[in-house]
């Protein structure tokens, strides 16, 4: 008889009964050459930045025997500049809230609005990490199929929210795996049908907020808006934000949210004391002093990803050509393949690492430096060859 689950926690543990047998959560972590597989800017903060950041952080050393400014008030002025120079809309501070990434904001959007007899509904493919959000609050995950290019049915999504009666819609713009953009007609009409259906498990009166998560959002179109600038008219619009992507502070794990004072104060509730450190706030600072500096590949990378795109389209597999996803993020989402795991296995054999994720047959590539996409096109083309014999 075992005594472990399939993970070697031992089975003696009184792990809840419905982890067991659960892994963690995360994408390879390999030591290959050409790591495209987590959608990292793959360019380093500039030395002057870097200088900065040391520069805040030894400044706020010989205070850290103190705890923090528990409501990091310095960082959520910082964040409305920000968005008021990216966006055109400047957010009150009170509208504005961070976390250690966007993983902790939606984790307290799930402990806030989810729980036992509540339900979270979103549209597939979308974020694998969210149904573990859900899991990890009791909220029950329900998803509604996208179409066959990705889009989200205005139709279909607005009868979802009347019957599910979620107390959370949540959807990804640009969407993750995809790189599918939401347009703004189509977010004002989640809006709407929020703004009129009930909550399964709440008083009547009660209606769902839509959480709009824009992770990539700098890697969109230019001139294309972002969902912030419709905060102030709707009181159940929360967007998230990370600065681990175009920002180029994945390490530095700093996500977050814009949203009305009354969604913000929810969170606190759930917040853990103290939850952002005086480092963590002294570096997003500093990073945030720089913003043209740490945005300053996201055109390139922009470029590379239309470049990559139409590239894929050029090539056939089995007779037929590569089905490229339309993307505003810094990836591509690309298919089908009748076994994605053989050319995911030759990639990696060949020094270069993507992700297999989604549904079955596709594969996603972020954008790499220029010296890391010529090493995946050389690969792949290698690849593609012996997936077309095999």
């Amino acid at each position: 008889m075992s005594t472990t689950t399939s993970n070697a926690i031992p089975a003696s543990l009184p792990l809840r009964n419905d982890l067991r047998g659960e892994e963690p959560y995360g994408a390879p972590q390999l030591d290959v050459p050409v790591c495209l597989n987590v959608n990292e800017n793959p360019y380093p903060p500039a030395p002057d930045v870097v200088d900065t950041i040391a520069e805040r952080v030894r400044e706020i050393a010989p205070t850290l025997n103190r705890y923090p400014d528990r409501e990091h008030i310095a960082l959520r002025k910082a964040f409305g500049d920000y968005l008021a120079k990216e966006s055109g809309f400047r957010p009150a501070v009170e509208q504005l809230w961070a976390a250690n990434g966007s993983n902790e904001i939606m984790l307290q959007l799930f402990q806030a609005f989810g729980g036992p007899g509540r339900k979270a509904l979103s549209f597939a493919p979308t974020y694998s990490m969210y149904p573990e959000y859900a899991r990890d609050t009791f909220t029950e995950w329900v998803t509604v199929p996208r179409n066959d290019d990705f889009t989200i049915d205005t139709d279909v999504a607005v009868e979802a929210i009347r019957t599910i009666r979620p107390s959370i819609v949540l959807v990804t713009s640009p969407n993750n795996p995809t790189g599918t953009p939401l347009p703004t007609d189509q977010t004002k009409a989640l809006l709407a049908a929020c703004e009129q259906a009930g909550v399964d498990g709440a008083a009547e009166g009660v209606h769902p907020i839509l959480v709009v998560d824009e992770a990539y959002v700098e890697f969109r179109t230019p001139g294309v808006p972002s969902a912030v600038s419709l905060i102030d008219d709707h009181p159940n619009l929360a967007v998230s934000r990370t600065m681990s992507k175009a920002f180029a502070y994945a390490g530095a794990r700093v996500g977050y949210i814009a949203a009305d004072k009354g969604i913000i104060d929810s969170m606190r509730i759930v917040r853990m004391p103290y939850h952002l450190s005086a480092v963590t706030q002294a570096a997003a600072l500093a990073a945030l002093e720089h913003t043209d500096e740490q945005l300053g590949t996201v055109a390139h990378l922009r470029e590379t990803r239309e470049a990559t795109a139409e590239w894929l389209s050029s090539l056939t597999y089995k007779g037929r050509n590569i089905t490229v996803a339309h993307s505003e993020s810094n990836f591509v989402y690309f298919g089908t393949f009748d076994d994605r795991d053989l050319i995911f296995n030759e990639l990696l054999k060949r020094g270069v690492l993507i992700r297999d994720v989604g549904p079955e047959g596709w594969l996603r590539v972020c954008m790499g430096t220029d010296e890391e996409m010529a090493a995946f096109r050389r690969a792949f083309l290698e690849v593609l060859d012996l997936a077309q014999k095999a």
